[in-house]
C-alpha cells in the first residue's frame, strides 16, 4: 500500500511518523552524534519497525532531510526579486546559512557516485537543490558574459559550497558565514569564467 492509497486518518499518521524521524535524525546527526535506525526511531518516539516502514536506512531518512533543507532553498530563491550576480549571492549565502544552522546533519550523506551522476540519475535530495540554482547560475553566467554550462555549473558550484567544504572554511579559518560565502561566491565566479574558457 502507497501513502496515496492508505485511508485518509493512516495517511496522516504515516506523513506525521515520518516527519518525526526526518526531524530526529536532523537532531541527532546534527547535534554531532552518529546513530542507527533504532536511535533515530526512540528520538522519533516511534517503534523501529514503524521506522523501516517508511525507510529503508538512516541513509535514505537523511537523504529526506536533505531534501527538506533543499526545499527551503528552493523557496528562498522563488521569493527573490534580485537578478545576476547580487542573486547568486543571495541564494549563496542563504545555502551557508542553511548548512550551519542544521549542522552536521548535512555531511552525512554519502555516495559512491560523484555529485554531477547523481544530479543526473535523478537523486531526489539534489535535484531540488538544482532546481533552487539553476537561475541564480544561469543568471551569473549572463552576468559574467559566459554560457551557461547547465548542470556543470552545479558541478562546479558544488565542489566550492559542498557542507563538509563549508564547515572546513568556518571551523579551519574562523570565517563567518557571510565572510565563507562572500570567498566562495568570487571564487565560484571565477570558475565558471574558467570553465567557459576552457571549453573546445
Amino acid at each position: 500500500m502507497t501513502l496515496a492509497d492508505a485511508p485518509a486518518g493512516l495517511r496522516v499518521d504515516m506523513k506525521r511518523n515520518r516527519s518525526l524521524l526526518v526531524s530526529a535524525a536532523g537532531r541527532l546527526f546534527g547535534a554531532g552524534r552518529s546513530a542507527t535506525m533504532s536511535d533515530v526511531a526512540s528520538a522519533a518516539g516511534i517503534s523501529t519497525a514503524t521506522a523501516y516502514r517508511h525507510f529503508a536506512s538512516v541513509d535514505d531518512i537523511l537523504a529526506a532531510y536533505r531534501f527538506e533543507v533543499g526545499r527551503e532553498l528552493l523557496e528562498f530563491t522563488k521569493a527573490q526579486e534580485s537578478c545576476g550576480l547580487e542573486l547568486l549571492k543571495a541564494v549563496c549565502r542563504k545555502w551557508v546559512e542553511l548548512v550551519v544552522q542544521h549542522g552536521e546533519s548535512m555531511v552525512h550523506t554519502r555516495s559512491a557516485e560523484g555529485y554531477l551522476a547523481r544530479v543526473r540519475g535523478g537523486a531526489y535530495y539534489l535535484t531540488v537543490q538544482a532546481e533552487a540554482l539553476e537561475r541564480p547560475l544561469e543568471e551569473a553566467c549572463k552576468a559574467l558574459g559566459i554560457p551557461y554550462p547547465g548542470d556543470e555549473a552545479l558541478f562546479l558550484w558544488n565542489g566550492f559550497f559542498d557542507p563538509r567544504e563549508v564547515f572546513d572554511l568556518i571551523r579551519s579559518l574562523g570565517l563567518s558565514v557571510e565572510h565563507a560565502s562572500a570567498r566562495l561566491v568570487r571564487t565560484l565566479t571565477a570558475a565558471l569564467a574558467g570553465w567557459s574558457g576552457s571549453r573546445i
